[in-house]
């Protein structure tokens, strides 16, 4: 999966600061060195989110976002459930929220498709007017 750039420094410098090294090492790692259970794991979590004043936000969301705003790009469903690793197109198709943007940009590129067929062929239906 492609890892998008504006986040690469912040996950190197977590890399760096919080995980284990080489390609192996785990990314998460309690303060025992060990593998943070599920239950302590959210209680670092909150924890690490209340330090930066953000509330209410799951670690799960972090998933749903980038999912969101990469449907929000335009990739199509099957580009989604290759990024996601899903083999239906079920969990894909609730990352494609309508949104008041993206329905702004179809109704722009719905409308550069009609000028450019108007272009090639100025007569509606391809039929002289008047006649």
């Amino acid at each position: 999966m492609a890892i998008p750039a504006v986040i690469v420094t912040d996950l190197a410098t977590h890399l760096a600061v919080f995980a284990e090294p080489g390609p192996d090492g785990r990314v998460f790692i309690g303060a025992k060195k060990a593998t943070p259970r599920r239950n302590h794991f959210n209680k670092l979590w909150r924890k690490a989110c209340d330090q930066v004043g953000i509330k209410g936000l799951h670690f799960h969301d972090l998933r749903h976002t980038g999912n969101t705003l990469a449907a929000a790009t335009g990739a199509s469903t099957r580009e989604l459930m290759t990024r996601m690793g899903h083999s239906t197109a079920r969990a894909a198709l609730i990352y494609q929220h309508a949104t008041a943007e993206r329905e702004r940009l179809i109704g722009q590129a719905v409308s550069a498709v009609v000028e450019q067929a108007r272009k090639q062929d100025p007569k509606p239906n391809g039929h002289a007017t008047g006649t």
